[in-house]
């Protein structure tokens, strides 16, 4: 019992340790979550305003047409590389498995996270691509490739559709895993984009403003939309790795009490096993007194009737 309570003593220090590192991480993430959506927001608005232009959106860009007959589909799913974070990467891959087994097509998997690439290896799915070992406070320019392989597979014709699954960022002890279409470009309602945590500049009701884009709406097109697209995968890696700290966060702590409660009972089972060892040995001392006095009683009776 004593090794075990040493055991769990050192475990308790180890998840606590996990936890005030993953607290401290917790708030870079949000930091970073928070500074990027501004910036989403107004590249949503100027995409959403050359797509209402007149003329047909996917004359204007290959990557905003909508093809009719989806043959393949391709999923971006965002894990995490190390564990110790709770059922946060189960529920994002169960989530893809499930979207998986209810679309028409087949879905093929571009793995960002060793948690997500082993889980997709396991189940036999199909791999396209892994990226794992990404920073910790990853820079645009680190997620770029993710976004370039997802605009190159829908060009080329090797996905129809492409969809983002990650974890939603709502707050400490919410995390939400969510699945939805990165590309075709699909121009959005405002409340939708407000609902994913984006806020457009226009207010509700408020008249569209006339914008003169210089050179052209199709030149200003072929940099925003693969820009955006990227952007879409870098806010997505963003609010997982929030997400995933949150998660290890509350996942260490829930051990440390777990573990605190336990050495408890430990403590406990050992105090009793020791009382009841202590009250052994007296009762074995004191039958032994009560066995040598009566030995030493018999003795003095025997001699004295000799």
């Amino acid at each position: 019992m004593r090794l075990r309570m040493r055991s769990v003593r050192n475990i308790s220090q180890v998840t606590r340790a996990l936890e005030a590192v993953s607290a401290s991480k917790v708030r870079r993430a949000q930091q970073a979550v928070l500074a990027t959506r501004a910036y989403a927001g107004k590249a949503f608005q100027v995409l959403q305003h050359l797509g209402q232009q007149p003329g047909s959106a996917a004359s204007l860009h290959p990557l905003l047409q909508q093809r009719d007959l989806v043959r393949n589909i391709t999923v971006v799913l965002i894990t995490s590389d190390r564990g110790l974070c709770g059922a946060y990467n189960t529920n994002m891959v169960r989530a893809a498995m499930d979207f998986a087994r209810s679309s028409p097509a087949p879905v093929s998997y571009v793995a960002v996270g060793r948690k997500g690439r082993d889980m997709l290896i396991r189940r036999r799915q199909s791999l396209i691509a892994e990226f794992i070992n990404l920073p910790g406070n990853p820079s645009f320019v680190d997620v770029s490739a993710i976004g370039e392989l997802a605009v190159q597979e829908y060009l080329s014709g090797r996905a129809d559709e492409v969809y983002l699954a990650y974890t939603d960022y709502i707050n400490t002890l919410r995390q939400v895993p969510r699945l939805r279409p990165l590309l075709p470009l699909r121009p959005e309602s405002q409340e939708a984009h407000e609902t994913a945590g984006v806020t457009l500049g226009t207010g509700r009701g408020a008249p569209e403003p006339a914008y003169i884009y210089e050179p052209s709406q199709e030149g200003l097109l072929d940099v925003i939309v693969p820009r955006f697209t990227a952007l879409q995968v870098y806010q997505a890696i963003l609010e997982a790795a929030a997400s995933e700290h949150s998660a290890r966060m509350v996942a260490m702590r829930n051990a440390t009490d777990s573990a605190k409660e336990l050495l408890g009972n430990l403590q406990l089972g050992y105090n009793k096993a020791r009382q009841l060892a202590i009250t052994s040995d007296l009762l074995d001392i004191v039958g032994g007194v009560e066995a040598l006095g009566r030995s030493q009683a018999t003795e003095t009776t025997a001699e004295a009737a000799v």
